[in-house]
């Protein structure tokens, strides 16, 4: 014989099963609508994809001291300092493979930032591959020639072979890939972690602004 409390007791247990099945069939409802609302706000088209574009990138090689010309097929996006960038990149990104003539650690991400900005009016040297002397301040617009300051970061060139031939190469097919692919681009000055630097890894000078044009052959240059 079910005693008083034992009747008591076997209905409160029924009602707090009922009560926790409809609160969980709730909390599932609310689930479900939330998976809906998700499933109605992702984009119902695919992300657009930057189309490939042919860079030229002007290569070092060591054994002969030259630059050549090599070109790549790259998503380039249309913002110049970004596209600035991504060519640099896959330039350092060839200088870290195993297989470079132009060994040196790093990569793209030893390029921190490419700034274009509007070129002064400079003083042509005498030596062409003498420092070049600005004579008019850089003005606003930069439809005309532009100054690119290349912004490297300091473990780049903490790890940079040093000596004066490999870092001039460097610092010559930077300054050549720049002008190959944004051709407005005649200047060009470096900062290492966004301060200047007296040299790359001890010879070459980084206080100098770069003639651009000047180091952009069509087949080679020997500096």
């Amino acid at each position: 014989m079910i005693r008083r409390f034992q009747a008591v007791l076997f209905f409160i247990l029924l009602a707090a099963s009922v009560v926790m099945g409809v609160v969980l069939w709730q909390l599932r409802e609310r689930a479900h609508q939330r998976l809906l609302a998700g499933e109605n706000s992702a984009p119902t088209s695919a992300p657009l994809v930057t189309p490939a574009e042919q860079a030229t990138l002007m290569v070092a090689n060591d054994a002969d001291n030259s630059l050549l010309s090599q070109v790549q097929s790259l998503p380039l996006p249309q913002d110049r300092g970004a596209r600035a960038r991504l060519v640099l990149g896959k330039l350092l990104d060839l200088y870290a493979a195993p297989d470079s003539a132009h060994p040196v650690p790093g990569g793209a991400s030893s390029i921190a930032q490419v700034f274009l900005l509007a070129a002064p009016a400079v003083e042509r040297p005498r030596d062409p591959l003498g420092p070049a002397k600005p004579t008019v301040p850089a003005t606003a617009s930069l439809s005309g020639p532009q100054l690119a300051v290349v912004n490297l970061t300091g473990a780049f060139v903490a790890s940079h072979p040093s000596g004066l031939a490999t870092e001039t190469l460097t610092v010559l097919s930077i300054c050549a890939t720049l002008h190959a692919n944004l051709p407005r681009v005649t200047q060009v000055r470096f900062l290492v972690d966004g301060v200047q630097r007296p040299t790359l890894a001890g010879h070459a000078d980084l206080t100098r602004t770069y003639l651009a044009s000047q180091t952009a052959p069509t087949e080679g240059i020997h500096p």
